[in-house]
């Protein structure tokens, strides 16, 4: 029998997928390559069921001798593995995102000796259904809630961008850029005090309430579904803070992040230039107890973010804080600095997990920000925050288009500064 090669990403079997099968298993024996789940999630979304069982779902379909992994986008190391004679796909990738794919499979199969065979791609009405389906599947707060779990489970590592309204949250949710065989995208949503306050004209001293910052919440999940990171500031009272985590957490929000200060909420990148009071270990530990208690569900998590390098305590102490919050009940430890070197980040990071290999740990590069991702995963690092940076990218923006205006009393010299309407209206989904 000669061999047929497909690769799947899919985690919805429609009758499609069973047709193509169908009439590949008359070629040959049918191998499967089946995409890890970041994969697909870079290239289209997080899937609705994980790996290994999308991998025994399709086992199981008639005509399929076996399934393999497809470590990447990219066809090529497992064409040259099992050689086949076909591979055999849809007659949809020949313009768009996959046609560099389609175009190095061709290369693969002259060089083994194969030949590629497509079939007309079905567009019908009941797999755009499903497409939506899927979409709505993964807006639903059970699914959103747990998924920022899963890929720390899965993969180890995840990066967050901040979202402060809807349209932040869909540039979040759609930004991709393509690296060799690799889609680039965010994991998830960071949702900021400080961004939050700054959209509405505010201090960031914990002004804006819990109800002001729900809504905001819920703008951004009404128009994305990757899970969401909240920037709790320092909690508030403990009592406040067990009904703020269940509002939370019954919304669908993955995390919640709280820091051991108390008083009146000053920015951390002050550091000593303000007065700021740093918790103790007793009542901010208390306080991680009071969220563990408050969730509801396994998916929550509640992570304790030091300001001891902040407030220039030193190393010590900011690890005896992080192994206490440990101890407390915290999913996570957050460790922040106003240093532009990331020295004492990775002196904590190297020294924590010299005692703790599993706890995550959360890092926000605002200010030692020429430190990579590469570099903070091989480090010992598990979530990377950017924290403000639509904020604080807009503001130039839009400041400059005020002046240009005023300054020539007309519009279109500022036209180079601005978007379309028509390409806003692309960004936006229109139903």
């Amino acid at each position: 029998m000669k061999k047929v090669y497909m690769c799947f990403s899919t985690d919805i079997i429609h009758s499609g997928h069973i047709s193509i099968i169908e009439k590949a298993s008359r070629l040959g024996d049918v191998y499967i390559g089946v995409l890890p789940d970041d994969v697909v999630a870079g290239y289209k979304r997080y899937p609705l069921i994980e790996f290994e069982e999308r991998k025994k779902i399709i086992s199981h379909i008639k005509g399929v001798k076996e399934v393999v992994e497809q470590a990447t986008l990219s066809y090529a190391d497992n064409l040259r593995k099992y050689k086949p004679d076909y591979v055999v796909h849809g007659d949809d990738w020949k313009i768009g995102p996959q046609k560099e794919v389609r175009d190095e499979v061709i290369a693969v199969l002259n060089e083994i000796g194969g030949e590629l065979v497509e079939f007309p791609y079905g567009t019908d009405l009941s797999q755009n259904i499903l497409d939506e389906y899927s979409k709505f599947q993964l807006s639903i707060p059970d699914m959103r809630r747990g998924r920022l779990k899963k890929i720390l489970k899965s993969e180890g590592f995840l990066t967050a961008m901040e979202a402060h309204n809807g349209l932040t949250g869909v540039l979040v949710e759609n930004t991709k850029v393509k690296k060799g065989d690799v889609v680039k995208q965010f994991d998830a949503m960071w949702v900021s005090s400080l961004c939050d306050s700054t959209a509405k004209g505010k201090p960031d001293i914990e002004l804006v309430d819990i109800t002001s910052r729900v809504q905001t919440i819920n703008e951004i999940l009404e128009v994305t579904y990757k899970p969401i990171i909240f920037d709790g500031d320092t909690g508030g009272l403990p009592e406040h803070l067990a009904y703020n985590v269940r509002t939370l957490e019954r919304l669908g929000i993955s995390a919640i992040i709280i820091e051991d200060k108390i008083g009146l909420k000053k920015n951390s990148l002050f550091g000593t230039d303000v007065e700021q009071t740093q918790d103790s270990i007793e009542n901010f530990s208390n306080k991680i107890r009071v969220a563990k208690q408050a969730q509801k569900t396994g998916d929550f998590m509640v992570i304790a973010r030091i300001e001891s390098l902040i407030l220039e305590k030193g190393m010590d102490d900011a690890l005896e804080r992080a192994f206490a919050y440990v101890d407390a009940g915290a999913d996570g430890i957050m460790i922040h600095s106003r240093k532009p070197d990331p020295d004492e980040i990775f002196e904590f990071i190297e020294r924590f997990r010299s005692k703790n290999t599993g706890t995550p740990i959360v890092v926000v590069p605002t200010s030692f920000n020429k430190v990579t991702e590469t570099e903070f995963r091989e480090k010992g690092a598990n979530i990377v925050i950017y924290a403000n940076h639509l904020t604080r990218s807009a503001f130039p923006a839009m400041k400059k288009v005020c002046e240009i205006i005023l300054e020539n009393e007309r519009s279109s010299d500022a036209d180079e500064y601005c978007m379309s309407i028509k390409d806003i209206l692309n960004i936006i989904p229109q139903g």
